[in-house]
């Protein structure tokens, strides 16, 4: 099968596809019959299959065709997709995850792909349609890929690990925008946008840690046809990975400082207002009692025969005022 073709015109055929890579960039493609018939035609040749884990032919072929033990062969194919690497005797496994950039999903939705190699054969899996094993067997057909599985696994984790760069970059733009709103009119499209890139910055941190350590088990404890120059690659990816966790930190950091400053802004707008109207109702209290009082129908009440009576009630009320504004202002209330 071709590596571009896709799952519904695939079926659930187990093979994606097969490539025996020459140990000179290059590789040719092998159909599904000819696979477990292949052995190496030249010293050095490599045999990549790229299959689905979910299919149900896939169990059986790794512990019979393949020959894969039965415990590595259902960790292979198992739902449990933590990233981490083992070594068993010459044979490497691992399980690593990368960026989802399947329709309709969030990159921070990652998905996993599985590996196998002996240092003859290598094997990936994966159960949601994934670029990086794509990119790999193109720069194969075209003669610049890996020349052995050691370096065939370094470009998959490469590709793996560069295409996070674009998603934390991405979320780094976003946190600028947001910053460069105005908080104060914004704030009802700003708060959902942060809680968004604080809940992407968690799950990534929380699939990327794992897939450090496990970086570092490979180039620690891999096999020895995984020579030191796929040590240094992998050591390289490493140090990207690290900085990309390192990324996320700041993020998740900017993230929450915007966050804090509008809750902050929120909180002081709403004291603000409360302040405001402890101020009006401490005001209008007195002068509210005071015409109250005057306006109780009871005989007897000064005044009531006076025509003056209302505007000397008016300047008392005024007089009252203007008392209550001097002392707010005295004791720096106001």
């Amino acid at each position: 099968m071709d590596a571009i073709e896709t799952d519904a015109a695939e079926g659930m055929d187990p093979l994606i596809f097969a490539r025996v890579l020459d140990g000179k960039g290059g590789g040719r493609s092998l159909a599904r019959g000819e696979v477990d018939e292949w052995r190496p035609a030249h010293p050095g040749e490599v045999l990549w299959l790229h299959l689905r884990r979910h299919a149900p032919e896939v169990l059986p072929w790794l512990r019979g065709d393949l020959g894969i033990s039965e415990t590595t062969a259902e960790l292979l194919v198992s739902e449990e997709t933590r990233p981490r690497a083992l070594r068993e005797g010459e044979t490497l496994v691992a399980t690593l995850r990368g960026i989802n950039f399947n329709p309709n999903a969030e990159p921070e939705d990652m998905i996993s792909l599985q590996l196998w190699s002996d240092g003859r054969r290598l094997v990936t899996f994966r159960k949601l349609p994934m670029q990086t094993p794509r990119d790999v067997v193109t720069m194969l057909d075209r003669g610049r890929g890996p020349t052995d599985a050691g370096s065939a696994i370094v470009e998959v984790v490469e590709q793996l690990t560069l295409r996070m760069n674009q998603t934390i970059v991405d979320m780094n733009a976003q946190i600028d925008v947001l910053e460069a709103l105005d908080i104060e009119e914004d704030y009802e499209e700003i708060l959902p946008r942060i809680t968004a890139i604080r809940r992407a910055c968690l799950a990534l941190k929380r699939h990327m840690s794992p897939q450090h350590e496990a970086l570092e088990r490979i180039a620690r404890e891999a096999p020895d046809w995984f020579d030191e120059s796929d040590r240094r690659e992998i050591a390289e990816s490493i140090d990207r990975l690290r900085r990309y966790l390192d990324d996320i930190d700041i993020s998740t950091e900017s993230a929450l400082v915007l966050q804090d400053e509008l809750r902050a802004r929120s909180l002081a707008s709403n004291e603000h207002a409360t302040y405001m109207l402890t101020i009006v109702a401490g005001i209008f209290l007195p002068l509210g009692f005071l015409t109250g009082l005057m306006g109780i129908n009871v005989g007897g009440m000064p005044g009531v025969e006076e025509s003056s009576a209302f505007w000397i009630v008016v300047a008392v009320c005024i007089g009252i005022l203007a008392l209550q504004l001097f002392l707010f202002w005295r004791w720096k209330w106001l």
